[in-house]
């Protein structure tokens, strides 16, 4: 497995954003690499969004581009620490929108079945999400506030 990594790249002003980008294989090994990625990238820089939410739904975002887009090419993940929050970007090369991310379809998706339901928790745990058109397809995104640190668990 060929992970390349352009970061992190760290500026000297403490507002410039912090910014990870890697290439992920497209298999679903793809999956566990990418959640690691994200809490090392929020533990390095002690970043106070919430580590568990951002490695849910950053799972999903990935398990997402792996089962609806063809093989072959990479997807990459984009992290970026701001001083607001995070924001994690999927990129693929397949140029249609997902699903059912901004506009959610009629009715709730039936909670026993398996899928259905990442797109859901994105829109749900997210303080926003979206996705865009790139040069070499799309990318999906969400973004993660800061939580005050008296809210912070204690570790």
């Amino acid at each position: 497995m060929s992970c390349s990594m352009n970061g992190p790249a760290l500026y000297e002003l403490p507002s410039a954003p912090a910014s990870w980008r890697v290439a992920l294989p497209h298999t679903a090994a793809a999956v566990p690499v990418a959640r690691a990625l994200v809490r090392t990238a929020l533990a390095e820089l002690e970043h106070g969004t919430d580590c568990d939410t951002a490695e849910l739904l950053t799972a999903e975002l990935v398990a997402n581009a792996v089962e609806h887009t063809s093989g072959g090419t990479p997807i990459e993940l984009v992290v970026e620490l701001m001083p607001s929050g995070c924001q994690v970007e999927v990129h693929d090369t397949d140029p249609a929108p997902p699903g059912d991310l901004t506009c959610p379809a009629a009715g709730m998706p039936d909670p026993w079945q398996e899928h259905g339901r990442g797109l859901l928790l994105i829109r749900a745990l997210s303080s926003s999400c979206g996705h865009r058109p790139t040069e070499s397809g799309k990318a999906v995104w969400f973004r993660l506030p800061v939580v005050p640190a008296q809210r912070r668990p204690s570790a």
